[in-house]
């Protein structure tokens, strides 16, 4: 299907795990992409993208904290591939640590990207779908902790539970005109982040080797498996998707049934 040919989709954090996952699935759709992600390799992966697919694609290098930034990206990503009609704001980060270590810097770094870096490209592409009269649509990242906090990671969930507020809050405000504004969940998805999950949360929980809390953990979801990039960008595309109009202001687990609320 080219559900999404002649349209620009931004997606930030969109140079590898789920925000590749979602950046390529745009562009099989005939969506222009731009990527944009704090990393100097966005150029390459959008190269690859575009070769891979025949999309037209856009590589950005991107501070999703900083809003002078955010807002040079968004013009750069309009000037380059045209007006905006979806914003994917998937930046994220995490640390891992025991509440009486965890350090002020990294408290604040989890919720401004997270939750601030949200915010910002939310502000962004909603001035630039007002400006241009698109009824856009808006997909933010949250995560299995924005249902429910886990050990050793208040700072994340605090982040997260924060996209879903924010979420809600903007998909009230924009409805009337034709926004839609919409949050997903991924669960234990096969991403480099979910490697680094295994391996430090691993060690503070009781010495596991590489792999085996993970697999741990995947034998307490119902479905009996991790997911992969390519099922939550599905979601992402259909939240996207015209057949989408009447949903806003959702949170939607991706998650194999761990989470069923």
């Amino acid at each position: 299907m080219k559900r999404f040919a002649g349209q620009t989709v931004m997606v930030t954090g969109g140079n590898k795990g789920i925000g590749r996952g979602i950046a390529t699935r745009f562009a099989q759709e005939g969506a222009k992409v731009a990527i944009a992600a704090i990393e100097a390799n966005t150029s390459k992966v959008a190269q690859k993208i575009a070769e891979e697919t025949g999309s037209e694609t856009l590589g950005l290098v991107l501070d999703v904290t900083d809003a002078a930034a955010v807002r040079d990206a968004f013009e750069a990503a309009e000037a380059k591939l045209g007006p905006l009609s979806v914003s994917v704001q998937n930046a994220g980060v995490i640390t891992i640590a025991k509440v009486e270590n965890l350090t002020e810097r990294e408290w604040d770094l989890n919720l401004d990207v997270n939750t601030k870096g949200v915010f910002l490209c939310c502000q962004e592409a909603i001035r630039r779908f007002r400006a241009s009269g698109t009824k856009g649509r808006l997909v933010n990242t949250a995560s299995g902790q924005a249902r429910q906090g886990f050990i050793y990671t208040p700072h994340y969930a605090a982040s997260k539970f924060g996209v879903v507020g924010l979420t809600q809050s903007l998909a009230k405000e924009l409805a009337p005109e034709g926004i839609t504004v919409n949050a997903i969940c991924p669960g234990i998805i096969h991403t480099e982040m979910w490697d680094y999950n295994d391996r430090v949360w691993g060690e503070m929980l009781g010495n596991y080797g590489p792999g085996e809390l993970m697999e741990e953990w995947v034998r307490g979801i119902p479905m009996q498996r991790a997911g992969t990039p390519a099922e939550v960008a599905a979601l992402v595309s259909f939240l996207a998707s015209e057949d989408a109009a009447y949903i806003t202001g959702q949170t939607i687990n991706v998650d194999g049934g761990l989470i069923m609320s």
